[in-house]
Formats: C-alpha cells, structure tokens, sequence
C-alpha cells in the first residue's frame, strides 16, 4: 500500500504543475491582452520596469514565478490607476481662490444685515462669521495667499568662475531666489555697497519685491540669472530693469527677523509744511489719532509707513526726530489755572494726588507716537469720562448705568465723615474712620482723594476690581491727573473726553434746565466761561489719553453717540496699546 503511494507521489506532482502552469499561461495571456489594450496608458517609469524584466541576467537569482507574478501586479489596471492618480496628484498646483477674503466677509456681512433681524439662519451666519477665531483665520489666509511661493526656475547660464565662487561659498548659507517681473515693472528695492558688496538698503513696502516676501533688507545679491553683479548699485538697477519674466538671484541672506510695528499717532503731521523732509512728495501725511504700520526703521530720522485704513506708503518723521523737533517749541499753555477738581475761591474743597503710584502729572512728556496692537472685540474693564465740571458727565454715566444695569456700574466713594440720619453705609458712601482712610492713602489703595470741609474723600481701586469682577464695566467719573494710573492692564479703559460747547450754546443748555426745573442753580456768565477754559486746557494737556472726543451740545445725542462707541467695542476688533497684550 505504501509502495503505491510512492509510486503515485511523482504523477500528483506532475499534474499539480501542470495545472500551475497552465493558470500562470492564461495569468500570462490576460496580462498580455491588458498590455496590449491599455499600451497608451502606461506611465513611463512603469513601461521601463516591465521592459526590463525579461532581460534580466540569471545572476540576479529571481525565479520565474516571481517574475510573473510581478509583472502581473504592474499590468494590473488598478495598479495602472492609482500610479496614474498618484502622478496626477504631484503635477496639481494647490493656489488660492483669492486673496481679499476678509473684505468679502465684510461685504457679505453687509449684505445681510438686514436679513439678520427676520431670518434665523441669517442671524446664525453672521453670528459665525464674526467670530474672533473666524476672523483670524481669514486674516492669516489672506497673508499667505498673498506671498509667492514659486520655486525658482533652474538657471541655464551658469558660467565657470560663478560655479568657482560658489564652491567658496557655505552651502547652507547660499539661497537661490526665483521671482517673475513684467516688462517695466519697478522692483520697488534699493541697494548700498558694503564690504565691496550689494546689500539691500530698502524694501518699499507695497512693491513688488515686499508682495513676494521672498528678500529681505541686508540680504546681499551675489547674481542675477547666473551673471554676478559686481559692486555698482546702478548697474544692478539697470541690469535687473532690462529683465523680465522669471529672474533667478543668488543671495546671502541676513536672516533678520522684521516684524510689523503699528503706531497711534498723537500729532498731526503734513509733509508739504516739513522742510526737514528730503522730498515732500514722498512724505506721508496722516492726523491725530491714525494708525500706522511702520514697515522700515532703518533711517535714524526718516520711517516708510503706510495708514493701516487705505493709503500708499510714505516717508513720515522718526520719535528720535519729532522729539528733537518739538522739544525746541513752547508749550501752548503753561499750566496755570485751575483744573478738573480744582476749585478757587472761598470753598473749602481740595483736591490732592500723594497716592504712591499716582505721579503728579509729567507737563514736559512728549507724546509722538504709541506702539499698539489690534485685538479681537472685547469689554473694556472701565469706561472713563473725562471733562470739566458741569458738561454733563455725570448725567450720561447715570443714564447708562440706569438703561444697562447688567452691563455698567459704578464705584461707591469713600469718606471720613460721620453718616447723616437718613444715609445707609455702601449706598451714596462709604464711612470708614479718617486714621483708616490715611492708611489706605498712603499704602497707595486709592485712585485720588481729597478733602472737604475737614473730612476725607476717595475713590478706592479695590472698589473698581469689585465692579469688574461682576462681569460690568465700571464707569468713572475722575479727575484726569489719574489717568496716568489708569492706562493701563489692570483696567483696560476707554477714555472719553467730554467736551464743553461753545459758550454761547453753553448758556443757551443752562438757561434750558433752569426753565425746565430741573435746576435751581444759576450760574453766571462768568462760571460758564470758566468751564469752558477749563476744558479747553484739559483738552491740550491730556489729550493723547483720549479715545474719543464728544462735544455735549446736545445731552441726547452725546449719549447715543457715547453708547454706539460702547456698542462698537464688544463687536470690533480694538487697537490698543501694545504692553496691555505683550
């Protein structure tokens, strides 16, 4: 029986290879007839593999059987598809739609404003698109989909002594840049020798070479399309004048990190009335309170700036310049006079300012500019209202905190004097006894004090942290010497100045209440002429604390415009200054 087996062994063998090959013919034959049909369709690197294996030496060791079965993998039309996918996928080009995204969400948002009051899905849209993540998101869209990203063209015209000097050169320190110009397009870039070398003195910004991002200032050029530049800025100027197309430049870079810097302005500057300026007409004009972003500080006395609302860039004067400018001309004011919570005569109210954080204020500071920042929409921690007694800044904080009780509150002052029959500690004040309320001046507790008829008055700051930590913003009414504490992190404030009239509407509003009734006070012509030097002196003094500037010559409409601007702020990105985020 066993014998029979054996003998049987040989012939199960000799069929089951038969068989097997047999299935490799007709696998051989189909991939065959795949090749023939789809011939057209094989990619080049695949073709050559296949052309390839049946000339392959037996050295190589590879067995017949794997030869098939390889050769059918490649002849597959799957195989054949996704190879064909994979080499479309590299050749595709990934560009932005556009670069303006941010300005067509504004349009749109526009668009549906109206629809936002009747239609859910609106109001759900705009509610997305205003999202300060969103926003960011277009915004950082926007400033790569704006930069050239093109790898360089390789150059044709390299001659020997480039190739020569660039075996000198570290290779990690070389850079090949790769830039498209139209016939005549201006570079918008200048050059300086240093070192018998071409740096880059200046980028314009806006230009062309600025949009491409791809050089920076202090790079050195070393050649253009493979021909080196010498050491002659206007040869350089030329021969890149003459190029077009896609240029290809050799540069060392300098690797110097240039952010953008954006300033408030706190004067008004026209170049046509500058004569320290080398050309007026490439002189930027802007006005008090403009943001400007400086895009090159290179020059001691002269910056390239643009206004961050519209505008070409310009040449606009220094700090170090504008200091030393206005440092030789005289204060229009001298200081004299009363002030905001000053008063003379016969009362007996004085106002002191000896907390140890709380500077006198500095009359010779020179404001120029402030570095700020633009962040997200956000609630201010205080609304500060600034203004010479009488032009209604308490009626304004009242009706605010009367119509939004939810959104704004108030401090409670504090005083040294007894209560009266009728008054109730923590309503209209605060009684502490006048040894606590010296301790809490001196150890600095205090925003500003002062004294009336022999008792203590004040506004303590922790008392502002109360309101704040409510989820309100906390309006005060103070004197404007305490702006200086005021200005910063720890309470974030929108400063409104609120102006007096003219004085002749002055009188015509103060004559309006006392018919009215709703005052017995009469003021004389003489008091109404104070109020209003005393807010024009406040105006020049600490006007580059203000935010806003409101001129109450109608009580109404200073409060719809006052309560728009608080409307604004939790819905608008805010530019402020730069150490409250940094």
């Amino acid at each position: 029986m066993l014998r029979k087996q054996s003998q049987a062994a040989p012939q199960i063998r000799r069929a089951a290879e038969a068989r097997r090959s047999s299935v490799f013919r007709c696998f051989l034959l189909g991939a065959q007839s795949v090749r023939a049909n789809n011939e057209e369709t094989v990619l080049p690197a695949m073709q050559q593999v296949l052309d390839n294996l049946g000339d392959l030496p037996s050295s190589t060791g590879a067995k017949d059987i794997d030869l098939l079965f390889l050769r059918g993998i490649m002849e597959s039309p799957v195989v054949r598809s996704l190879a064909k996918a994979h080499e479309t996928l590299e050749d595709v080009k990934l560009e932005a739609v556009q670069d303006n995204n941010v300005e067509l969400v504004s349009e749109i948002l526009g668009d549906i404003s109206n629809l936002s009051r009747r239609d859910d899905s609106a109001a759900e849209l705009s509610r997305i698109l205003k999202e300060p993540h969103f926003q960011s998101l277009l915004e950082a869209h926007d400033m790569v989909a704006s930069k050239c990203y093109e790898a360089p063209p390789p150059s044709s015209e390299v001659n020997s002594d480039a190739a020569a000097n660039s075996a000198l050169m570290q290779a990690d320190a070389v850079r090949m840049i790769g830039i498209r110009k139209k016939a005549g397009e201006p570079l918008g870039v200048t050059f300086r020798v240093e070192k018998d070398e071409l740096v880059i003195a200046r980028i314009l910004h806006g230009g062309m070479i600025d949009r491409q991002g791809l050089l920076h200032v202090g790079d050195i050029i070393k050649e253009v399309n493979g021909r080196e530049v010498g050491n002659n800025p206007t040869e350089l100027q030329d021969m890149l004048k003459e190029c077009s197309g896609s240029i290809t430049l050799k540069i060392l870079p300098s690797y110097r990190d240039t952010p953008s810097v954006y300033v408030q302005a706190h004067f008004d500057y026209n170049p046509g009335n500058d004569n320290l300026i080398p050309c007026k007409e490439a002189g930027l004009p802007f006005a008090r309170g403009d943001v400007l972003q400086i895009v090159n500080r290179e020059d001691p006395n002269w910056w390239q700036a643009c206004l961050v609302v519209g505008g070409t860039t310009g040449l606009i004067p220094s700090q170090f310049l504008e200091e030393k400018r206005k440092a030789f001309v005289p204060r229009d004011w001298d200081g004299s006079g009363t002030l905001c919570g000053t008063v003379s005569g016969k009362k007996k109210k004085k106002m002191m300012y000896l907390t140890a954080r709380n500077a006198e204020f500095d009359r010779h500071e020179l404001q120029i500019y402030e570095e700020v920042t633009k962040v997200p929409p956000f609630q201010r921690k205080t609304l500060v209202l600034i203004g010479a007694q009488g032009v209604g800044r308490r009626s304004l904080k009242n009706r605010l905190i009367v119509l939004h009780p939810n959104r704004f509150g108030t401090t409670v002052p504090f005083t040294s004097r007894r209560p009266r029959d009728e008054e109730r500690d923590g309503q209209s004040y605060r009684f502490v006894t006048r040894t606590e309320m010296e301790v809490d001046v001196k150890a600095g507790r205090y925003l500003e004090h002062g004294e009336y008829d022999g008792n203590l008055y004040g506004t303590k700051i922790e008392s502002i942290h109360e309101v704040v930590k409510t989820g309100r913003t906390c309006i005060l009414d103070v004197n404007p010497q305490a702006l200086k504490v005021l200005k910063t992190s720890e309470f974030m404030p929108y400063v409104v100045f609120i102006a007096a009239p003219e004085l002749d509407t002055l009188r015509a509003m103060h004559k309006a209440v006392v018919d009215a009734g709703i005052t017995t006070k009469l003021l004389t012509d003489m008091d109404l002429k104070k109020t209003v030097d005393e807010s024009a002196r406040i105006q020049r003094a600490y006007r580059h604390y203000f935010d806003l500037t409101i001129v109450n010559d109608n009580l109404d409409r200073a409060f719809e415009k006052l309560q728009a601007t608080v409307e604004k702020l939790c819905a608008e990105p805010q530019w402020v200054p730069v150490n409250w985020v940094y």
